[in-house]
């Protein structure tokens, strides 16, 4: 049974606790004094951080977790406030005297630690690295991120599901389409309204064309961590050719405003030949890069993610399919029925993940020609129903999951768990046995995103 996600909703009576699994929800409720919620985590290691977050949102005590740090709440802030409780409408809070935060470490004669981030040499956003290292050896490395809470959940309060678009689809901007096709199915699922087969394929190739663009700047990347820059300029230019043609069909280089329920006019001859056209500069790269032995010195071996600990840990997207883990949410009868297949490797090593990219971007270029469509179909949508609602998309990194509930015909609850939430806590089982050195490499492999947690 796989996790999915646990967070926490507040009723007037009670607290609500969803826990998802890949076989359903179970939900339990909490009292409001002295609420205790009991840890999963033995079985789940991943759900660690969500317990976390929902003691740093609630205030509802973890019983029998190995781990109650604070996750959102940062050194200085306040002991005692909760942000999600609807109680909760400071827009200015006084901050505490600094409180350390306690980082895993190893120790021993030897031993020494290691401190990346938060602040990093280059355009990236903030996050934070602490290593214990034996000399160029790592031994251990923790993540810290939720450097820019944003209150993302709680901003949405109260707004409609279309009032609310504009934010959800900026919340990664390297995932802006699968946000918005996950914000799509709840609308639909919401108002009773069919999405015309016409539609569904373009929204599906924009999706795809996300992914590419993601897919061809990590190719570039991992061997430029390794020392190839000229690999990154080689993928820096596709994944910029997939913006441009993003733009082009809507409007935007990253595809904001691009899921709607507007027809689509589409030149299908020459969509085509584009496609072609990046089918042979990949093929290309492909056959380069296969031919620089080097590379593949430093990708082999390296960052291993056991099939084990990639089941263990709940991963998804490219981080659990190079480790054998067959999960992807477009394993449905309508992607079937336009040619996908599920890639996989086996090795779980820089080297599968980047083999597994390649594989990924030319399948993906494969089903583009069998998602084109000359004109797509405009729908109206019916108006919302309350209720609670789900839904599932495949981004460019993995499983995205989102929930709404709505109430009065407003969002009365906000919930995304991005795939970097689950891949980020897998990432320090990659780092033993490997030098300090391989970390930007492991890291780059995952393609981890570090928005899509601070909400």
């Amino acid at each position: 049974m796989r996790l999915i996600a646990r967070y926490a909703k507040e009723n007037e009576t009670h607290f609500e606790i969803v826990t998802v699994y890949d076989v359903g929800l179970e939900k339990e409720k909490i009292p409001k004094d002295a609420p205790v919620l009991h840890s999963i985590a033995v079985k789940h290691p991943a759900a660690v951080w969500f317990e976390r977050k929902i003691h740093d949102d609630f205030g509802i005590r973890i019983e029998g977790a190995f781990d109650n740090r604070p996750l959102v709440h940062q050194e200085r802030f306040p002991s005692g406030l909760y942000p999600m409780q609807k109680a909760f409408d400071k827009t200015q809070i006084e901050e505490d005297p600094y409180k350390p935060y306690a980082y895993e470490a190893i120790g021993g004669d030897g031993v020494f630690q290691v401190s990346v981030g938060p602040i990093h040499a280059g355009i990236i956003e903030p996050g934070h690295f602490h290593f214990s290292q034996a000399g160029e050896d790592m031994l251990h490395q923790e993540v810290r991120h939720f450097y820019k809470y944003r209150a993302v959940e709680k901003m949405l309060e109260g707004k409609t599901l279309w009032e609310a678009k504009a934010v959800i689809e900026r919340i990664s901007g390297n995932e802006s389409i699968a946000y918005q096709t996950v914000w799509r199915d709840i609308l639909l699922e919401a108002s009773g309204t069919e999405l015309p087969v016409s539609l569904r394929k373009t929204h599906a190739l924009l999706l795809e064309m996300e992914r590419l663009a993601h897919h061809f700047t990590d190719l570039g990347f991992i061997p430029n961590d390794a020392g190839f820059g000229a690999a990154l300029a080689y993928g820096s230019r596709l994944s910029e050719d997939v913006r441009r043609q993003l733009k082009a069909l809507s409007g935007h280089r990253f595809g904001f405003g691009a899921i709607s329920l507007e027809g689509v006019s589409m030149d299908r001859e020459a969509m085509s030949e584009w496609i072609e056209e990046i089918t042979s500069r990949l093929d290309f790269f492909e056959s380069w890069i296969n031919d620089i032995p080097s590379l593949w010195d430093r990708f082999d071996t390296t960052g291993i993610l056991s099939q084990q600990n990639a089941l263990a840990y709940d991963t998804v997207g490219i981080v659990a399919r190079a480790s054998g883990v067959a999960v992807d949410r477009r394993a449905t009868p309508f992607y079937e029925a336009h040619g996908f297949a599920v890639q996989t490797g086996e090795r779980g090593d820089v080297s599968a993940r980047f083999k597994l990219r390649l594989a990924e971007a030319k399948h993906t270029l494969e089903m583009m020609h069998n998602l084109l469509d000359e004109k797509s179909e405009k729908v109206e949508a019916g108006s919302v129903k309350d209720g609670e609602y789900h839904s599932f998309a495949e981004s460019s990194i993995g499983e995205l999951f989102m929930a709404i509930d709505i109430k009065e015909g407003v969002i009365e609850r906000f919930f995304v768990r991005d795939p970097s939430f689950m891949n980020w806590q897998a990432l320090h089982l990659m780092m033993p046995g490997n030098i300090i050195a391989d970390f930007p490499l492991i890291n780059k492999s995952c393609d981890l995103s570090y928005a899509g947690n601070d909400l």
